[in-house]
């Protein structure tokens, strides 16, 4: 007798929050169509210790992290295999995250929940595997998620009050949370009740009593998406800089789909069967996902000032090509390279690559930056590698926060910053 097919339906949704405020919102836009979802609880000790029991050392801390605290849902008293679904996406490419899944459906089996569906979209097709109705829900899920992480960290360090930002932060999370999940709202109008969410929680940001001093050091955060995203996973290195008096720029959840869609472009003309066709519809789809990304960013424009992200993902890699042409080289490799030369040419102090200990993406970047840095009028740029095992990060900060503020004083490029912003 043939198995029966597993479907989310009657099923609870788990998703791993590589970045807290987007897990929240894709969750709610799941919950929008009918789909029970959350995300997975905050990781723990208790993540560590099951991950590591299930692996060998080979694979790479988000898969420890990720494997990890999906277990521990098994551990919940009201636990039943047969009504869980557990979200992983995968890609093609050098990256280990390509077997994430393969192990999760292992594991799983090992210990008897193969009853469990694994629902694993693919960067291939541009993770079209969600479903055309949600592609365009969970992109404006991810684009505000970013707007929102953005102004956050345009205003954190700067508060006189802490915890005044990341108050606001949680509000609009919220709005946007209620906003995505609602059923049966059309395209146009929760568009516009998204970026009524955005429009409010900027004002409120922009009322945080604050001392935007122009002192701080630019650093921008590159480096592997769920290790440089994931709080747990880098120890907090965003608010560690800002601790140490620096400013974070981190590398958005944007950039990535904008990358998949061009590598799913490149894929359809080298296969020509039905190109035209393909690539026209794949167009479409990024002329929406662009006028959406436009509508949520437009109102903070002026907030912004300073820190704007590329206009293309082709700015990124064109930036790259000259290292790690992408022709020749594949992932957050070729996006980590690129954007590090944005970074200092929007006037950044400094770069911190974010991988996971042993991380391939981590490992030819960081051969590389020296290059970089030598084109780039010494801009100082340093890996940083997270294992679970960390140890004195603030003071390997604080080294490069001193080696950032000796670049300032001598960089070329001087930074904009918004009109209302004070003057040391």
């Amino acid at each position: 007798m043939a198995a029966r097919p597993k479907t989310l339906k009657g099923r609870k949704l788990y998703i791993p929050p590589m970045a807290y405020g987007s897990a929240t919102l894709v969750a709610a836009v799941f919950r929008s169509s009918g789909i029970d979802a959350e995300p997975t609880p905050p990781s723990n000790e208790r993540t560590l210790l099951l991950g590591g029991r299930h692996t060998s050392g080979d694979e790479c801390y988000p898969e420890k992290v990720t494997l990890g605290d999906f277990l521990r849902i098994t551990e919940r008293d009201d636990f039943d295999p047969a009504k869980t679904a557990l979200f992983m996406p995968t890609a093609g490419g050098p990256c280990r995250f390509g077997q994430y899944a393969v192990l999760l459906e292992k594991v799983l089996r090992d210990i008897g929940y193969e009853d469990v569906l694994v629902f694993s979209p693919s960067s291939k097709d541009g993770y079209h595997g969600i479903g055309e109705n949600m592609e365009r829900k969970v992109w404006r899920a991810l684009a505000s998620a970013d707007v929102l992480r953005k102004m956050l960290l345009r205003t954190r360090p700067y508060e006189r009050t802490p915890g005044d930002a990341d108050g606001v932060y949680e509000e609009g999370l919220a709005g946007l949370t209620r906003v995505l999940e609602k059923p049966r709202v059309s395209q146009g109008k929760r568009l516009e009740m998204i970026v009524e969410v955005l429009v409010a929680a900027r004002d409120r940001f922009r009322a945080i009593p604050a001392d935007y001093l122009q002192d701080r050091p630019l650093i921008g955060i590159v480096g592997e998406i769920f290790c440089r995203l994931n709080r747990f996973s880098n120890e907090d290195l965003a608010r560690k800089v800002e601790e140490q008096g620096g400013e974070t720029w981190l590398s958005d959840i944007a950039e990535w789909v904008w990358y998949t869609n061009s590598e799913k472009r490149i894929r359809i003309k080298s296969e020509g069967r039905n190109a035209a066709g393909r690539l026209a519809k794949a167009m479409v789809k990024e002329f929406v996902q662009r006028a959406d990304e436009h509508a949520m960013y437009e109102p903070f424009e002026e907030d912004f000032v300073g820190v704007e992200e590329p206009d293309d993902i082709h700015a990124i890699l064109d930036g790259a090509s000259p290292y790690l042409p992408q022709e020749g080289a594949l992932g957050e490799m070729v996006l980590s390279v690129g954007k590090s030369i944005h970074l200092h040419s929007k006037g950044a102090d400094g770069v911190i690559d974010i991988s996971p200990f042993s991380c391939m993406n981590g490992i030819v970047s960081e051969g590389v930056y020296p290059r970089i840095s030598e084109d780039h009028d010494g801009l100082p740029i340093r890996n940083f590698y997270f294992d679970g095992t960390q140890v004195d990060l603030d003071q390997q900060i604080g080294i490069f926060l001193e080696l950032a503020r000796s670049y300032r004083a001598r960089k070329k490029i001087s930074p904009r910053y918004p009109k209302h912003w004070n003057r040391t």
